[in-house]
């Protein structure tokens, strides 16, 4: 059990899932061979109907890892976009970049290492869809720049969200995560209480808060 729903549930959803791809799939035993975090099944699926639905053209995402991410949603944005990643693990890199050039992606798909915040304030583009999947305390650090960085109509999806249910639940949080989840819940503080944001946090994987901003609609 992820620790944000029941045991029933999260095993029904997934039983939803058709399978991925041969080259998602691939990736994903790797992952679980070799205990790299990626996305939960959910949450990649959820992915997948955002991208379809907003066909984003400039992606962001905080947190390559082995490039699970990066190359789901290359397959389901826009067939012209381009997306940037940011790792700051040299190692995660290496095997994210042969995976990159394993399928073919290495045109779309453009990995900058450092620590995510260094490297965001060096960015200038705008990006449609901005997907946090880094340093879980950090997120309210990021959300700044990650405005910044935002189109208009632009999406941010936060993954981990709930980071295994502490966040919601006092009695599930450990000693060593307590600083992690005060962060967290100030970042889903920030994000629901800013009335130029919209935010929806969704009891998903190990919790997912998709924000847009608000639309003014004239009286």
């Amino acid at each position: 059990m992820g620790g944000i729903t029941f045991d029933y549930i999260e095993q029904y959803i997934k039983g939803l899932i058709c399978e991925k791809s041969d080259i998602l799939r691939e990736i994903e035993e790797f992952a679980h061979k070799n205990l790299v975090p990626i996305v939960q099944k959910e949450t990649a699926r959820f992915l997948e109907v955002i991208l379809t639905i907003k066909r984003p053209a400039k992606i962001l995402e905080l947190g390559t890892a082995i490039g699970y991410s990066s190359i789901l949603m290359s397959m389901y944005a826009n067939e012209n976009s381009k997306i940037t990643t940011i790792e700051r693990d040299i190692n995660m890199i290496e095997e994210a970049k042969k995976n990159i050039e394993k399928y073919g992606l290495s045109s779309k798909i453009e990995i900058k290492q450092g620590d995510c915040l260094d490297v965001l304030k060096g960015l200038k583009d705008k990006y449609d869809l901005i997907f946090m999947d880094a340093g879980k305390g950090h997120y309210n650090h990021f959300l700044p720049e990650c405005l910044r960085l935002l189109n208009e109509d632009g999406i941010i999806v936060a993954d981990n969200v709930l980071f295994r249910g502490m966040v919601a639940n006092d009695e599930l949080v450990k000693r060593r995560k307590i600083t992690i989840v005060k962060r967290m819940r100030s970042y889903l503080d920030i994000v629901s209480k800013d009335k130029g944001l919209i935010t929806s946090v969704i009891p998903m994987g190990d919790g997912i808060a998709v924000t847009t901003r608000r639309k003014i609609v004239d009286e």
